[in-house]
């Protein structure tokens, strides 16, 4: 069930998980938002949270997937299993309040545990992405130090951050796998010599 939109969902369930579980006494106000790279590189003010997808991978563990059949017996094509890698940049005014906020975030996406299809769906506008047997597992990813080189060679401000990757995000497919009837018999004319 979850097509296109379970990238975007899956970043949104993220933001939505931090913006409901941040700690007000805590923390006096708080501004958690999904952005692009080019909004790290220009600089974030503020105290808050950046979630930023930066890696979309298909995840190579489930090579041949079967067929994916809904509740009325339809058959469509394989899901495609991706792995979502995100990075998480706390940022602040000082140094103290951004190890704060860093070692909040990730000790709540530790706690959340994985992400089930109530919490996927719950912060996303409209009807539901994930199908209620649909979950994510998210889990710390550090970077490789040549990924982060070359990362953080384009983003010049080389921001606090933490890697962290969704796996086996399914994008199902809308199109569907037309089956002819199976072959039962066949006939071949033995001994006949045709020109």
């Amino acid at each position: 069930m979850a097509r296109y939109e379970a990238i975007a969902a899956a970043a949104a369930a993220i933001r939505g998980l931090l913006d409901t579980t941040w700690p007000r006494g805590s923390f006096e106000s708080l501004t958690i938002s999904i952005c692009q790279a080019k909004d790290v590189e220009k600089g974030l003010e503020g105290d808050g949270i950046a979630i930023l997808p930066w890696r979309v991978a298909i995840n190579g563990q489930r090579r041949s997937r079967p067929p994916r059949i809904d509740a009325l017996g339809n058959r469509f094509r394989p899901s495609l299993p991706i792995d979502l890698s995100i990075m998480i940049v706390p940022h602040a005014v000082s140094a103290e309040m951004q190890l704060r906020l860093l070692g909040w975030t990730m000790r709540a996406l530790e706690d959340a545990g994985p992400f089930t299809a109530n919490l996927l769906n719950e912060h996303v506008g409209g009807t539901d992405v994930f199908a209620p047997h649909e979950d994510a597992e998210l889990i710390c990813d550090p970077v490789s130090q040549a990924d982060q080189l070359t990362l953080w060679d384009r983003m010049k401000k080389h921001p606090l951050a933490i890697n962290y990757m969704m796996r086996l995000l399914l994008l199902d497919s809308d199109r569907s796998m037309i089956e002819a009837a199976p072959v039962i018999e066949r006939q071949f004319d033995m001994g006949v010599f045709s020109r």
